[in-house]
């Protein structure tokens, strides 16, 4: 089942995708033009923590002529960076470049303590599509993004689904894309990570607990180019889906 939240006329309330349309949770059948996007958070739960991952695929990691990392680069997130689809996200003033990141997102969806690599997909709710919008003239260094890079407001869209995790058989297969304005500028697939799922679940729940509802941003491939004023960016993970942003000033 695909989940989202939405706004529609004037309340927030969840959905689900029925047929090519939304099935609102006060029993209508609307459009997707018809509401607003949030991100979906619900129906698990808002997250507590936000964990995203650096160089987490190698050809990125060359891409940027760094090294692959031999253990998680991972960095913290504020729920405020979070953003709707078809929403849009501002390029600051001055910037030189400002470029997406198509990554697949885990949703934990129960409380995830010393979890074994064998058990890592039961304490998995289920998957959405992130773009983490990054900012390269702000950053200190590739491993330790600051601040500016990766927790502005609004930087970060996510959705438009919460897939349920048994919806998607192999999250460690599926094909990633990104388009800018129509045109194919990233392609990749979640076998390429570096550290797979079970094996994040495993890293991080050694030594922090993690809540229903918490997410994984867990990298992009290489391909990642700058995003100008008016540009219409759709990062795309196969069985997952389709998520649209609009850079503007």
């Amino acid at each position: 089942m695909k989940h989202a939240r939405v706004v529609h006329e004037g309340t927030a309330q969840r959905a689900i995708e029925r047929d090519g349309q939304l099935l609102l949770a006060d029993g209508r059948l609307v459009s997707f033009d018809a509401v607003t996007w949030l991100p979906p958070l619900e129906p698990v739960a808002r997250p507590r923590t936000i964990l995203a991952l650096g160089l987490n695929y190698a050809d990125h990691a060359r891409e940027l002529a760094f090294k692959a990392p031999e253990e998680p680069l991972v960095f913290l997130k504020g729920e405020r960076a979070l953003n709707g689809h078809r929403q849009a996200t501002r390029r600051p003033a001055g910037v030189e470049f400002m470029h997406y990141e198509c990554e697949l997102t885990v949703v934990i969806g129960r409380t995830a303590r010393k979890v074994r690599r064998d058990d890592a997909y039961d304490f998995i709710a289920g998957y959405t599509v992130a773009n983490d919008y990054a900012i390269r003239d702000y950053l200190e260094n590739w491993y330790r993004p600051n601040l500016r890079v990766k927790n502005r407001d609004g930087a970060t869209p996510l959705g438009p689904f919460l897939v349920d995790r048994d919806d998607v058989p192999d999250p460690m297969a599926l094909d990633l894309r990104t388009t800018v304005n129509g045109q194919v500028t990233q392609s990749g697939n979640t076998k390429d990570m570096i550290f797979d799922l079970p094996f994040l679940l495993e890293y991080f729940s050694s030594f922090m607990t993690l809540q229903p509802g918490d997410l994984i941003l867990t990298g992009t491939p290489d391909g990642v180019v700058d995003c100008r004023p008016g540009d219409v960016v759709v990062t795309e993970i196969e069985g997952v889906g389709a998520l649209m942003n609009t850079i503007i000033d």
